[in-house]
């Protein structure tokens, strides 16, 4: 069943960290299988929604997605954003 890694960035604290760990994760959660489905800001929000960054990433798999975080590339990646960010992310898996 596929899963669906959200990260929400609730505040951007250095952007140049931020920046560099696009550039290591990116690639690091492609190589682990996941599929970018969005990212950026809402078109719109309803309801308590919060006009900040969305991460949506595709995972083949709850496990795919949690070895993902874990794998050693993401891990480096996770290092040199460095509480650049303060996020809320989450592993979702998809309707059956």
């Amino acid at each position: 069943m596929t899963a669906y890694w959200i990260s929400v960035y609730k505040e951007i604290v250095d952007e140049a960290k931020v920046a560099a760990y696009a550039e290591l994760a990116g690639p690091a959660l492609r190589e682990a299988g996941g599929t970018f489905v969005a990212r950026g800001l809402p078109a719109q929000t309803y309801e308590s929604g919060e006009n900040t960054r969305t991460v949506l990433i595709e995972f083949e798999s709850v496990e795919a997605a949690l070895a993902a975080h874990e794998s050693p590339a993401y891990q480096e990646a996770l290092a040199a954003l460095d509480g650049g960010a303060v996020r809320d992310m989450r592993i979702v898996p998809g309707v059956g």
